[in-house]
């Protein structure tokens, strides 16, 4: 593997490692950032490891295979210069949010943007996340990300890994309860646990020329998609929050941080900050609940009145924006 080495020396941190994915056409490489020169270089965690492992500006970094890493999103300068000292030179979003791309490229980084849900990922973008996968895998370590690093980047490498033909699902399977991917993620777990390996020339015939920032079609089309969830939760509270007889395809924590992922890409949208300062604050305070509501039902117990609680908040939040803004 041709491995370009670069990082910077961070006070206290001894090991680590990331995730990049590098194109592999001569016109790609040329439109990679430039990378520190003359810097140290930081190891990273094992396959073995049956515990993440926290880094400045990372959390919850989980080796899938040797220099295939799942983990959360950066936070700010640090989380980049640290994936700068591990040598990364890409790296891979899942997450719904757009990609800190700037950011990224300062420190020599290069985004590829492939969101997927938390209810799992089709044939496509399967086959996708493997070529980028791969690809970046001849330049050096890959880091996929997700926003906390739990779920679906864990799902995304997992799958990737087996498409790959680097690892058993059962291995891949046994890498997400690693990174704390919640058993409720039935559909996550299923994008490891039922892939196999893919012929190179099915791989070779994915386009590489894959978006540094993948954003829904528009703001109308958010807001829509966001009542779209909303409803599917009303099915699912009545079900006291748990998967409905009747839907079997929702998943309670799945949606909810559908929810909270749609409600992340507004609070960075160019559109939505265009609007008055309260319309954000129903954004921002939709999101804060959204993300509570997805931990209750993530969590091994599920506490009914508390979903109740936090799924109240957000229809109230939504219901005084819809006044201001829409009816």
């Amino acid at each position: 593997m041709n491995r370009f080495l670069a990082a910077v020396l961070i006070p206290g941190v001894t090991t680590a490692i990331f995730i990049s994915c590098e194109r592999s056409s001569n016109e790609e490489a040329a439109a990679t950032p430039q990378a520190p020169k003359d810097v140290a270089t930081i190891a990273g965690p094992s396959p073995k490891d049956e515990a993440p492992v926290d880094m400045p500006g990372l959390h919850n970094v989980v080796a899938y295979v040797k220099d295939c890493y799942s983990g959360s999103s950066p936070e700010g300068d640090v989380g980049f210069a640290t994936l700068a000292a591990m040598g990364v030179r890409t790296i891979i979003s899942v997450d719904g949010a757009a990609p800190q791309v700037e950011a990224a490229a300062a420190h020599g980084i290069r985004y590829i943007h492939l969101p997927i849900g938390y209810n799992g990922f089709d044939e496509k973008r399967k086959l996708e996340l493997a070529r980028a996968t791969r690809d970046g895998m001849e330049q050096g370590p890959v880091y996929i990300h997700c926003h906390h690093g739990k779920h679906r980047s864990a799902g995304a490498a997992a799958a990737a890994a087996v498409s790959l033909g680097w690892a058993s699902p059962e291995e891949m399977v046994a890498r997400m309860k690693v990174s704390g991917t919640a058993p409720s993620y039935t559909g996550l777990y299923a994008c490891a646990a039922e892939s196999t390996p893919i012929d190179a020339a099915r791989v070779d015939a994915v386009p590489a020329d894959f978006p540094s920032i993948s954003k829904p079609a528009g703001l109308v089309k958010a807001m829509v998609e966001v009542d779209f969830a909303a409803e599917n939760l009303k099915v699912i509270q009545k079900a006291r929050w748990v998967v409905p007889a009747d839907h079997p395809d929702l998943v309670p924590p799945a949606e909810a941080g559908r929810l909270r992922d749609l409600f992340r890409f507004l609070e960075t949208d160019e559109r939505a900050l265009a609007r008055p300062a309260d319309f954000m604050e129903h954004v921002r305070e939709s999101g804060r609940e959204s993300q509570a509501l997805e931990e209750v039902l993530a969590a091994a117990i599920v506490d009914p009145e508390q979903a109740d609680s936090h799924f109240a908040a957000i229809l109230a939040s939504c219901r005084a924006c819809h006044v201001d803004y829409r009816d």
